[in-house]
């Protein structure tokens, strides 16, 4: 005669609970935890919140164009004790946007998942040994080969205004921000995430718009930040750049923001071309904007200019087109900026390229 147990283990839905992973104390977020590669680069389901996030730029004539692609995965807290695989343990959502900058064009598309946790999902799923993300046929997938790491990744298509197949190849080690990779993002111990960079990846790319497929190579950046509780509880939202340097390094910047525009916390980064890591101080870094963009769509002013100082010098930086806002209402529901933007010293010298993200200005985002 079958125990309670053992017929409770024979039912399906017991086999898929089985199979989810377990919300490991070690995806919580603390000072002190080493990052441990490669599984550090896998899922963390038992954060509240994660992204996997790449952009950069293809070359292109008369003008760049350039991309972005997130893969988010949420810990929703809800039917974490059901069994079976429709439970929304986690919702996985996916934004993509390319910024034709000749064409003074801006395309976008989304995706939103639910996710059981069922790491053999087929749907979707995000696994927690590697990067491996995917929602149908949207994906972000890490590898190794001839000892450089390589992600491939895959957005749009379908009824998307674009689809775009990306290589992004290692040329640098990882660059683990704030202390050796828990960054604080308020004055609250518990306000910060785990977070590393991979600048300066080489890019090949296939993006195919309007049935004609284009190849092209370029420069990209990688974030990838896991976190339980990103904002302080008076922060409406945050500027932030990743910078590929034309000398070889690397300048991170951000700073988290009050409703009236004062900065709440601030931090990032500087990778000299030898490798050489300065990691800023909350009270190092200021951002000063300059001249604003209204979008027609939210009616949200962004500053698209900004004057950046930091320990790594006074730069400008610029958007390549201001009209970049993306709407993520479908999906996660923040409207934010992300745009492809130049950088310049203080001789109005061209000294990087990267993007610009300012989140908040439509409405305070939410976690």
């Amino acid at each position: 005669m079958w125990s309670r147990r053992a017929l409770l283990a024979a039912l399906p839905g017991a086999a898929l609970a089985q199979s989810q992973p377990r919300l490991e104390a070690d995806d919580r977020v603390r000072d002190g935890r080493p990052l441990r590669f490669p599984r550090d680069h896998g899922a963390h389901p038992g954060a509240r919140i994660e992204w996997w996030y790449a952009t950069g730029w293809l070359d292109a004539q008369p003008a760049p164009i350039g991309f972005q692609i997130t893969f988010f995965r949420h810990r929703t807290g809800l039917a974490e004790a059901l069994p079976g695989r429709f439970a929304p343990r986690q919702l996985l959502f996916a934004h993509a946007a390319i910024s034709d900058i000749g064409a003074r064009s801006h395309l976008q598309a989304q995706r939103t998942t639910r996710w059981s946790g069922d790491p053999l999902a087929r749907d979707a799923s995000a696994a927690s040994d590697d990067t491996r993300v995917q929602q149908g046929r949207w994906r972000l997938q890490r590898q190794v080969a001839e000892g450089a790491a390589r992600y491939n990744a895959e957005v749009g298509g379908g009824d998307a205004p674009f689809r775009l197949q990306l290589a992004l190849t290692a040329t640098q080690p990882l660059l683990l921000q704030g202390h050796d990779g828990w960054s604080r993002k308020g004055p609250l111990p518990q306000q910060a995430s785990h977070y590393y960079s991979l600048p300066q990846l080489a890019v090949d790319a296939q993006l195919t718009r309007a049935g004609r497929a284009q190849r092209h190579t370029g420069r990209g950046w990688l974030d990838h930040e896991w976190s339980d509780e990103l904002l302080p509880a008076d922060a409406v939202g945050w500027d932030w750049i990743g910078i590929n340097l034309a000398d070889g390094g690397a300048l991170m910047a951000f700073r988290i923001r009050r409703r009236d525009g004062t900065p709440l916390w601030a931090g990032g980064s500087h990778r000299h071309p030898d490798g050489t890591l300065r990691v800023f101080n909350a009270d190092e870094v200021q951002f000063t904007p300059r001249r604003e963009w209204t979008s027609a769509s939210s009616m949200a002013r962004y500053p698209v200019q900004w004057t950046l100082a930091t320990p790594a010098g006074r730069h400008e930086l610029r958007a390549l087109m201001d009209a970049q806002e993306l709407d993520g209402r479908g999906s996660n529901g923040a409207v934010y900026w992300e745009g492809l933007s130049d950088l310049f010293d203080d001789n109005g010298r061209a000294v990087g390229r990267g993007y610009l993200e300012m989140t908040g200005y439509a409405r305070p985002l939410t976690l």
